[in-house]
């Protein structure tokens, strides 16, 4: 990129913070710090441009927006905007699969591959030779329940969580339908994986719909979540923000335009990403799960259902920091390594940090570097959305450190 087009850009962006006080203008007078923690961000570069929102289980507390949205033509980023959330959809999906488990129209210990008959006769790693490529698959030890897939335990990775699965190429006639063999036998261990895409195609066979129209149906419209789509509407087009990337072979370079940009439409969703949505929207989602399955005097899930999902449903295992295997990620820093839980589609916060969320916390992401935590203890919950690779980079994190450092500091204020 032209260096005076970029300069242009991110001049653009330190107006566009200014342009935030519409939105700010309506948030306490004690959400100034939070402003500008989140505005130097963009003044100094590190990223282009964040919607940060604070919602309990009431009302939005807080929502602004910085920065731009094309860090090529400079325009403005808005609270509105709309983003592409990635691995945010995979709450959305696990709880279309909770719906269905609520209803008793599948267990959560049943096998997989009695709605999925492709999932039967799953195959692990014996062995994988990295220089050769030749690699042994041995039948695994007990078949994948429903409960595998919604904690990430199946034993599925993916090619940046893998560098078994990123090196692997199968056999002539041997297909996978959901990647590659599995790591490990169904329990063990957890990785993180497409194991939310088979929760998204159980969602359909179960219930006979495809998957977005079972999310605007039993989620979306009851929610009032009407900016939250895998296909986004051409009038919404403009307030799509362009997908951003770190220039240079490992992605530590400026920030610069993805090359060609997605278009609007997904011709095949899947439960493990690809929604759109606002901060705003997956605020909503959000609170509903703070108020225990309901939002504006309407019920999706039991609260029952909603406490079941934040439980550790993975025993005595632990999740790790992951190494990243491919540059579209850093590595998972942001997890509490051998100490965070699992529930059914939420990372759960063990310890207490000084000034952060609490013990019992759920929170995930998106690869474009969105995020939210719920804080069931404290009635709280952020959202917070930039949209660039490599997801966890560090000035992302730092953003999203400085975003919910500020929150807990105007709750303590208001006390």
């Amino acid at each position: 990129m032209d260096r005076k087009i970029a300069g242009l850009a991110f001049a653009t962006g330190v107006v566009a913070a200014a342009l935030a006080s519409s939105v700010s203008a309506q948030n306490p007078p004690w959400s100034a710090a939070l402003d500008a923690g989140l505005s130097g961000a963009v003044e100094r570069k590190d990223v282009p441009g964040v919607v940060a929102l604070v919602t309990d289980r009431e009302r939005v507390r807080y929502q602004s927006a910085f920065g731009v949205a094309d860090i090529a033509t400079g325009r403005p980023l808005t609270a509105d905007a709309l983003f592409r959330v990635a691995s945010m959809t995979k709450p959305i999906t696990s709880l279309a699969l909770m719906q269905l488990v609520e209803q008793g129209r599948i267990g959560l210990d049943d096998p997989a591959e009695k709605y999925l008959p492709e999932l039967a006769g799953l195959k692990v790693f014996e062995s994988f030779d990295a220089a050769t490529g030749a690699y042994q698959l041995r039948p695994a030890s007990r078949p994948a329940t429903v409960r595998h897939f919604l904690a990430h335990t199946s034993g599925l990775a993916y090619p940046f969580t893998s560098a078994t699965w990123r090196d692997f190429k199968p056999r002539p006639g041997e297909v996978y339908p959901f990647g590659g063999p599995l790591l490990f036998d169904p329990g063990e261990r957890w990785h993180y994986s497409t194991s939310t895409d088979v929760v998204g195609r159980l969602v359909e066979v179960v219930s006979g719909q495809k998957l977005e129209d079972y999310f605007r149906q039993h989620i979306f419209a009851p929610l009032k979540m009407d900016d939250t789509s895998y296909n986004v509407p051409e009038a919404k087009g403009p307030r799509l923000v362009a997908q951003q990337q770190r220039a240079g072979e490992r992605m530590d370079g400026a920030i610069e335009l993805q090359k060609p940009q997605p278009g609007l439409t997904i011709a095949a969703p899947i439960g493990g990403g690809g929604l759109a949505s606002t901060a705003s929207d997956y605020g909503r989602f959000v609170r509903m799960l703070l108020n225990g399955g309901s939002l504006d005097g309407v019920r999706v899930v039991k609260a029952e259902t909603v406490a079941l999902m934040g439980q550790n449903h993975i025993g005595a295992i632990t999740v790790p920091a992951l190494k990243s295997a491919l540059p579209r990620s850093a590595d998972f820093t942001f997890i509490a390594d051998g100490r965070d839980k699992w529930g059914l589609g939420f990372l759960i916060t063990v310890d207490q940090v000084p000034g952060k969320r609490s013990p019992g916390s759920l929170s995930w992401g998106g690869i474009n570097n969105t995020f939210f935590w719920i804080d069931p203890a404290r009635g709280v919950a952020g959202v917070i959305m930039m949209q660039y690779l490599p997801f966890a980079d560090a000035k992302a994190l730092a953003v999203y450190d400085t975003f919910e450092r500020g929150t807990y500091q105007l709750l303590d204020a208001e006390r």
